[in-house]
């Protein structure tokens, strides 16, 4: 047993640096990655901790000599943590032929996409650090940039990563620790072992002291920063506030001249509109959808001049229905003469926020269930066909009670662009007078020229459609987003916000744009109100990259799962037409609603009297999914195939390899360069060759301070000395047993 536990402990404590190098690797790694903090998933941060730590745990567990069989079965774990974290749903049926067992495998290894190229890069990345960081400035470089990375993260985003910092700091710390103490081991054993025989003396003083400064840079109460980097200087030099990138929307109302500024997310209030926002990245939601979509919340009929109210009004509320499990839900309105596109969606809350609807793509026309589909669904929610709004009842809200997850499916007008321009915006039915009128309410304090812009914007408008486009395409082309708008602009001779905005500020962000053509199309005799909701927000790949023409290709409709956040918070406008209903527009600068048209029917040609084509038929395509699909599959096997060969041949590809290196070096001259290389690792480790030394006196003195390594200082000396002074020539067999030799050597060194 105390044999067992000896051998045990030999192993452990040898070549501890080599093993401690990824262990620093592992944590600065999983510490770096938190600059994604709200962007990745947690099944994504799953699969990042395990592959890390597992591939950790390989390598301090097994011989570092088996270095091949330990990258394999790091490469395996880290496929096998994905397809747990992933959620693969395994397919059954067994493939017969070779076409299927190539569907078969697409079929997995599509579900991993994105996790395994996450998995995938710092799996890479934690080898090649671990390999790379054998000097004390590669090592510091590495602490280096992740500091920088982390430091710029926390600076340009709202995610607070000083416990991450700090946390690197202290790696950094321990890490030039232990490389203190390797070279000790290395320059002088006998030192080494004399420390040793006092283990506590030497460990505790320097745990207490890293851990007593760890522990103070944490907990020290925060305070403005004395010093600021410079481009934050450079700012506010300028009187500017540094910027963070996405985002938009406030919390709040700010009045207009206020300096305090809301967080990005979804409004409580939009009685008083304008002011600032500041960004906020932290996840609301996710939507899992069938069709890319905005996830529209409530909408607003009255304007005040200064924002929009509820105001308790038929025209806008009409009926109040209950609502039933996948009941279908009336609509005040016929279906759209163009058709419509279903979308089903599953909305899963992240944030415990109480909102006072249910977001979703509109209308909604059935809800599928709430919680869950055994869950007993409430009695508590109401729909108004009206304003297309999902509303949780008064007892819900007081209780703060808000359905955790919800199913909906939702049937969107298609639009059909020339029956468009054929209609006109508004009820031409004199029932619906008093209709046309709330939704055309104006203050009587708006200013004149708005409407003389809106007239003088869209005077070249045919129809109420191309009007519509043009309100709309005015302002994103001639007006600048801008989440905190120059208030010194205002003069104060107009006290309306929309005139305020086209007349003066001219920049601001959604909830100015929104707002805008809603009025101006109102001042134009067409019905429209204002909707706020949230953006479709972003799919997982959003975070890795733009999406490939491929990814397009086979997901033109942007189904997935979207996360949401409260910066993807936003306004937008409808317009009503005769045959389609309430069409949604995009009035805001870098903002696209994701419109869904009817499709064109095509042309039937007539046929020829000899039955062949006519020389303009068009040429039918192949699909360019299968045509990417076997472009793929063929670059993937052509690349099977290379490395295949290269394994075959990897003596010759060696050879040639060394060919190139050396160019005509003979055996000799290979042996001569490698010593020389050794030499200079020596030099670097502390073996310095004196001036007065031969090569021989400087290897037998180090023989003495690096007894374990005499024999082959020994064979590397006899091998360098007959290759510089005997006439014999050495065979490529003796030379690249000499490479070998050193390269061993070397490591040994390390």
């Amino acid at each position: 047993m105390m044999q067992g536990i000896k051998r045990l402990a030999a192993y452990l404590t040898g070549n501890w640096y080599e093993k401690l190098i990824f262990v620093f690797i592992a944590v600065i790694l999983t510490n770096s990655i938190a600059i994604f903090d709200d962007y990745w998933w947690d099944e994504t941060y799953h699969t990042a901790y395990y592959t890390i730590f597992t591939a950790l745990a390989i390598d301090l567990l097994l011989p570092l000599r088996l270095k091949f069989v330990k990258r394999l079965l790091q490469i395996s774990a880290a496929i096998m943590i994905t397809t747990q974290f992933a959620r693969m749903e395994w397919l059954i049926s067994k493939p017969e032929r070779f076409e299927e067992w190539v569907w078969w495998l697409q079929a997995h290894a599509v579900q991993l996409h994105p996790f395994i190229w996450i998995s995938g890069i710092l799996l890479l990345l934690y080898v090649l650090f671990g390999i790379w960081t054998t000097t004390r400035t590669r090592m510091l470089a590495v602490i280096g940039v992740s500091l920088l990375t982390l430091t710029i993260a926390d600076s340009f985003t709202p995610i607070w990563l000083w416990d991450e910092v700090g946390m690197v700091v202290f790696t950094g710390l321990l890490w030039l620790v232990a490389s203190h103490l390797s070279k000790l081991q290395r320059e002088h054993p006998t030192s080494w072992k004399e420390l040793l025989e006092y283990p506590l003396q030497l460990f505790v003083p320097i745990a207490l002291v890293l851990t007593l400064l760890m522990a103070v840079g944490l907990n020290m109460p925060s305070m403005s920063p004395i010093l600021q980097d410079p481009y934050t200087l450079w700012k506010e030099a300028k009187g500017e506030s540094v910027q963070v990138f996405l985002g938009d929307k406030g919390t709040e109302a700010i009045p207009p001249g206020s300096a305090r500024n809301a967080s990005s997310g979804y409004s409580r209030s939009d009685e008083e509109l304008g002011g600032g926002f500041d960004y906020d990245f932290s996840p609301m939601m996710t939507v899992t959808t069938s069709q890319r979509s905005y996830w529209r919340g409530e909408s607003k009929a009255f304007y005040t001049g200064e924002g929009w109210i509820d105001v308790d009004s038929r025209e806008e509320n009409g009926s109040i229905e209950g609502v039933r499990q996948g009941v279908d839900l009336p609509l005040d309105e016929k279906p759209p003469v163009a058709g419509t596109m279903e979308i089903s969606q599953i909305v899963t809350m992240i944030r415990k926020d109480v909102y006072p609807v249910l977001f979703a793509a509109a209308p909604v026309t059935r809800v599928n269930w709430i919680g869950s589909e055994e869950a007993r669904f409430p009695s508590d929610l109401a729909w108004v066909p009206g304003s297309w709004e999902l509303r949780l009842l008064n007892w819900s809200m007081q209780r703060k009670r808000y359905p955790e997850s919800y199913s909906v499916t939702s049937s969107v007008a298609l639009l059909d662009e020339e029956l468009l321009r054929k209609t006109r915006a508004g009820w031409t039915d004199q029932t619906n007078t008093a209709r046309n009128a709330y939704y055309l309410q104006l203050p009587d304090t708006l200013p004149e020229r708005v409407e003389e812009l809106a007239r003088e914007v869209t005077a070249e408008g045919t129809n109420d459609y191309d009007k519509a486009r043009m309100l709309e395409s005015y302002l994103r082309l001639n007006y600048n987003y801008n989440n905190k708008p120059d208030l010194s602009m205002l003069t104060g001779s107009s006290v309306d916000f929309v005139d305020q905005f086209l007349f003066e500020l001219k920049e601001g962000y959604c909830d100015y744009f929104s707002t805008s053509m809603a009025v101006m199309a109102r001042s134009l005799g067409m019905p429209a109100r204002w909707v706020k909701g949230f953006a479709p927000g972003a799919l997982p790949a959003g975070a890795i990259g733009p999406p490939s023409d491929f990814v397009e290709d086979i997901n033109p409709s942007g189904a997935g799962t979207y996360t949401v956040r409260n910066s993807d918070a936003h306004s937008w406008v409808e317009i009503y037409f005769e045959d389609f209903g309430w069409i949604p527009f995009e009035a805001t600068a870098g903002f696209t609603f994701p419109n869904a048209f009817a499709e064109e029917e095509e042309e039937v040609l007539p046929e020829l009297e000899d039955g062949s084509a006519s020389a303009t038929t068009p040429v039918v395509k192949e699909s360019t999914i299968n045509v990417k699909a076997w472009v793929w599959s063929f670059a993937a096997a052509l690349t099977a195939t290379a490395l295949l060969w290269l394994v075959i041949r990897r003596k010759q590809v060696v050879a040639f390899w060394r060919k190139l290196r050396h160019g005509t070096y003979t055996n000799n001259d290979r042996i001569v360069i490698e010593t020389q290389r050794l030499l200079r690792v020596c030099r670097k480790r502390g073996l310095e060759r004196q001036e007065h030394e031969t090569l021989r006196e400087a290897v037998l003195r180090w023989s003495q301070s690096q007894k374990r390594l005499q024999s082959d200082f020994r064979a590397v000396l006899d091998g360098f000395e007959q290759a510089k002074y005997s006439p014999a020539i050495a065979s490529s067999e003796e030379a690249d047993r000499f490479v070998d030799k050193v390269k061993s050597l070397i490591d040994q060194l390390r």
